[in-house]
């Protein structure tokens, strides 16, 4: 999967948000490179020249460097004559023509992943109301990139349960097929909240990859599910309750009965529990 770019596709939103939210001129970021002890500006909105762009920031470098090993919100009135921080990136600012800047670090599992920035090309205070916008804009961008690492994770997870069910016999095949059923549920759920499209379509090829390992029984009429009604069966079939899979789902437990309902006549089921099984010999559910 393309982890850089749909992480920096989160940054350049962000960006976006930002300078709609508080009228700054300049908004920039990027993310900390896999494996590299250095943050890579690679994300600008506004009007911004090619000063800055592909600049490697240090941890501890300059303002954003600063916010990286502290890992907390940092700004200055005027970067060029600022004490608070070094200025290694004191030609590329002035060239750019900024003066008042902020540098707010996007930190997941305590780790630092990236820096939004934001600047006036004036020395004058920020204000608090930008700098809350900053510190909003970066937690959207933490919790998108958090939905992606679950799901990458429950993708490598998926791959390797269903090889293990695939190739097990006997009781552990039944217990490999049970935690392909329970990474199929939680794929399901995770879909509907990521927010590039191609992340999602991943995971929902990744949703098909698993079912069609299941039983089928090929004499059966096609049955075709809405998209959320098989989010609603695939946390039934996981042994959630309706209560269970709405908070998984971030919709209304009337809504997922609804779902349920709708589901069970489409499966030709009385029970859930028959809804689930005509769902795994129709090869909709692993």
């Amino acid at each position: 999967m393309a982890a850089d770019a749909a992480g920096t596709a989160q940054i350049g939103g962000a960006l976006v948000r930002l300078r709609r939210a508080t009228g700054l001129p300049v908004a920039f970021g990027g993310l900390v490179e896999p494996g590299r002890q250095r943050m890579r500006i690679s994300e600008f909105s506004g009007a911004a020249g090619l000063a800055l762009r592909g600049v490697a920031v240090i941890p501890g470098n300059g303002l954003g460097g600063k916010a990286v090993a502290l890992a907390r919100p940092c700004a200055v009135t005027d970067y060029s004559l600022s004490r608070q921080i070094s200025h290694e990136y004191d030609a590329a600012v002035a060239e750019e023509g900024l003066r008042s800047v902020l540098a707010i670090p996007v930190v997941v599992r305590r780790r630092v992943r990236g820096v939004l920035y934001g600047a006036l090309r004036s020395a004058q205070p920020l204000g608090e109301r930008t700098l809350t916008a900053a510190v909003q804009a970066a937690r959207d961008v933490e919790q998108a990139l958090v939905v992606q690492d679950e799901a990458r994770d429950l993708l490598a997870a998926a791959e390797v349960r269903a090889a293990a069910a695939g190739s097990g016999r006997g009781g552990g095949a039944a217990a490999g097929w049970e935690q392909v059923r329970e990474a199929h549920a939680a794929l399901r759920a995770l879909a509907p909240r990521i927010a590039d499209p191609v992340l999602r379509a991943e995971l929902l090829d990744a949703c098909g990859l698993l079912a069609p390992g299941a039983p089928r029984e090929p004499e059966r009429q096609p049955v075709v599910l809405a998209p959320r009604e098989l989010d609603v069966l695939a946390c039934v079939a996981a042994g959630a309750t309706n209560a269970a899979a709405a908070e998984r789902l971030g919709l209304r437990a009337e809504t997922v009965k609804g779902y349920l309902r709708s589901a069970m006549r489409r499966l030709g089921a009385h029970t859930r529990g028959e809804a689930v099984v005509a769902a795994r010999r129709a090869g909709l559910l692993p």
